[in-house]
């Protein structure tokens, strides 16, 4: 088995990943990204709200923040999985189904999260293009447009007012009967606004462009794009397998440097906040890893 010396290995090599490389690699610092190849993101055609990229694809950002990144002699890039990592602050060992074996002082997980994606026909297929999760990413290309939102929660009413700022063509689909009070709604000043308790049977896309919901009762509606807020789980155990503690929401729990509650353990990016975006992975990336860089000085 192989084995390497490093100051920091970075698990997980996306956008908060390889943004902490960089503080990391202009810091002089040994570092090691492990990276399986396939973010969450893959099939979003578009990434926005990112100041110099907006509009282009999320493998197009990833593949520049790559290169930028691995012009830093110090930083290395291997396409693997780990599957254990071991040890304590300073002598962490790690483990990947390649079979490698690797030693460092510092771990970082931007391993990001798993979406739990509906069982429904044409939703996993449509995930990321117009099914989607945030009007901050996607809402300004579906302007003025059909929309649903896909949701059966007492919180509906604040989503439906957020989406309302992007588009009057509404319907809120509750997948069966409503849990909620629909009174709560009366007030919602949006003209045309409905509320739809029929049972999804399928999303009928092209090429994950929505063109219809189809209900169990045979019936359909036109849409172009439906919001929903699937539940997620973190994308590996180790963390928590070392001891780092989840929030209520199954974030891992970090202070505004990245530090976990493990001695030597830093989590950036979609693992720690519901904010999911580049430019917020990126942000977390670049504190995570500078502050990594301080830990090991005052060391």
């Amino acid at each position: 088995m192989e084995k390497k010396d490093f100051e920091v290995i970075i698990i997980g090599g996306s956008f908060a990943g390889l943004s902490a490389a960089m503080a990391l690699g202009r810091a002089i610092r040994n570092v090691l990204i492990i990276d399986a190849g396939k973010p969450c993101n893959r099939q979003t055609p578009h990434s926005h709200n990112f100041l110099t990229q907006d509009g282009a694809t999320p493998a197009e950002i990833s593949a520049i923040a790559k290169s930028q990144v691995l012009a830093y002699p110090t930083v290395q890039f291997e396409n693997d999985i780990v599957i254990d990592v071991s040890g304590t602050n300073n002598n962490f060992i790690v483990k990947t189904v390649e079979g490698k074996v690797h030693t460092t002082r510092k771990i970082l997980f931007s391993t990001g999260v798993k979406d739990i994606l509906p069982e429904i026909p044409g939703f996993s297929e449509s995930w990321g293009i117009s099914v989607i999760h945030c009007p901050y990413c996607h809402g300004y290309e579906y302007k003025g447009q059909n929309t649903g939102i896909l949701t059966n929660d007492v919180m509906a009413i604040d989503f439906v007012k957020l989406i309302g700022n992007w588009t009057q063509k509404l319907t809120l689909f509750t997948n069966g009967k409503a849990v909620f009070d629909r009174k709560i709604f009366d007030k919602i000043s949006i003209p045309g606004f409905q509320i739809v308790e029929k049972e999804v049977a399928e999303l009928i896309h092209e090429s994950g462009y929505l063109k219809e919901i189809v209900f169990k009762d045979g019936s359909a509606q036109e849409i172009d794009a439906l919001y929903a807020r699937v539940p997620f789980v973190q994308h590996t155990d180790i963390p928590v397998k070392l001891g780092c503690e989840l929030n209520e929401i199954g974030h891992i729990k970090v202070d505004e440097f990245g530090k976990t509650g493990i001695s030597g353990i830093y989590a950036a990016g979609d693992n720690t906040s519901r904010l999911r975006s580049v430019s917020s992975a990126v942000a977390a990336g670049s504190v995570a890893g500078a502050f990594l860089n301080h830990d090991m000085i005052s060391e």
